[in-house]
């Protein structure tokens, strides 16, 4: 798969690691039960009684990476039972925000939306709300510590409803209630074929009445038909993943690509697309797609999309942003000036006021990037 088009990415001189790592950096697509330390994941299993499939955080890294990279979306998430299970108890709730936070801002992210689903976090006998504030101090607490480091980080969170659960409007509602308490926005997550996006229309709805932001997992491990349901039934803001619009993209046309009637529409409107390579890679959301050179990531960039580098879930896929954003560079041959413009593109496209996007770019991200040289 190639593109062509006036926005060519790559073709320079690739950024290096030490580039790579000091660039300030956006993460849109985070989940916050897919981004734990080992370590965390062994300490709190030995706490709770939780049996883990191996022992000490090494092998307990290897043991996520090589479980996740199985080629299917539904073994991939299977990853989670353990991730969610140690993830029951306020205390455990704010430890792991709290070193979400710092990992991210250690790697140099400046904005980042950590979404994650309240209703997975309530055995332990909590309230839906007391889910979402036990996060709340877990990310103040990381925001502080990264401060105290000289790191300033910005972090909302996305609450995230089920796809093949029934809570939709009662997530949305704790979306709308904790808005102006860090809740940047709402998100459905989850196995996506089987369970489309008009299964919480009634939520969408909703949030479209309150004024409220909302992203959709489409187009990861389905086709073009939840694509379409998410943007032109739900009114998606954003779309994660979205890989699968190369189904509506005919790269082989004379004259070079011809964008079908949805992906002309989701590039005309600026719909972000949410991309994360690696994780795309080991659920195989491309057929035919081997390795990450093989990503939509660049045609789609090449012909104008409005493209997002994410990691998606940190810890199944051992990366990070600045590893993300290496193995592109690798793969594509990109440069200083197209990692500023994916990140540009994401903080852009962040559930933040404009104001603050807007401060952010000038006087974080453009600052920092022109500071690489």
């Amino acid at each position: 798969m190639s593109g062509t088009g006036a926005t060519r990415r790559g073709g320079g001189t690739p950024a290096t690691p030490e580039q790579i790592a000091a660039a300030p950096k956006v993460a849109l697509h985070e989940h916050l039960d897919g981004g734990l330390r080992p370590s965390t994941v062994a300490e709190i299993a030995a706490e709770i009684g939780h049996d883990l499939p191996a022992q000490g955080a090494e092998a307990l890294a290897a043991w996520f990476a090589e479980a996740a990279s199985s080629g299917s979306l539904p073994q991939y998430l299977e990853t989670f039972e353990h991730t969610v299970a140690v993830m029951q108890r306020p205390e455990d709730l704010a430890r792991v925000a709290r070193e979400a936070v710092l990992d991210l801002a250690r790697d140099g992210v400046v904005y980042a939306e950590l979404r994650w689903a309240p209703e997975q976090h309530v055995r332990g006998g909590l309230t839906l709300a007391q889910t979402v504030e036990a996060v709340r101090s877990g990310i103040a607490e990381g925001r502080a510590e990264a401060r105290a480091e000289g790191r300033k980080i910005v972090v909302g969170q996305l609450l995230t409803a089920m796809r093949h659960a029934d809570r939709g409007v009662e997530i949305a509602e704790l979306v709308v209630r904790y808005r102006d308490q860090g809740v940047a926005g709402f998100d459905i997550a989850g196995a996506e074929d089987g369970f489309p996006p008009i299964l919480h229309l009634e939520a969408f709805e909703y949030l479209r009445r309150e004024n409220a932001r909302f992203t959709i997992h489409a187009g990861e491990a389905f086709g073009l038909p939840s694509i379409w349901q998410a943007v032109q039934r739900c009114g998606a803001d954003r779309l994660g993943h979205g890989v699968r619009i190369v189904d509506d993209i005919d790269f082989d046309a004379p004259g070079g690509p011809r964008l079908g009637r949805l992906a002309s529409y989701l590039r005309d409107c600026r719909i972000p697309l949410e991309m994360c390579p690696s994780s795309n890679l080991q659920t195989g959301a491309v057929p035919g797609m081997t390795s990450l050179a093989d990503h939509p990531i660049s045609p789609l960039a090449d012909l104008g999309f409005r493209v997002t580098i994410n990691c998606d879930n940190r810890l199944m896929s051992n990366t990070s942003l600045s590893k993300e954003m290496g193995l592109l560079a690798d793969a594509f041959g990109y440069g200083v000036d197209d990692l500023r413009w994916f990140t540009i593109n994401a903080m852009k496209s962040a559930f933040l006021p404009f104001d603050q996007r807007l401060a952010l770019i000038e006087d974080v991200i453009k600052p920092g990037y022109a500071a690489l040289g």
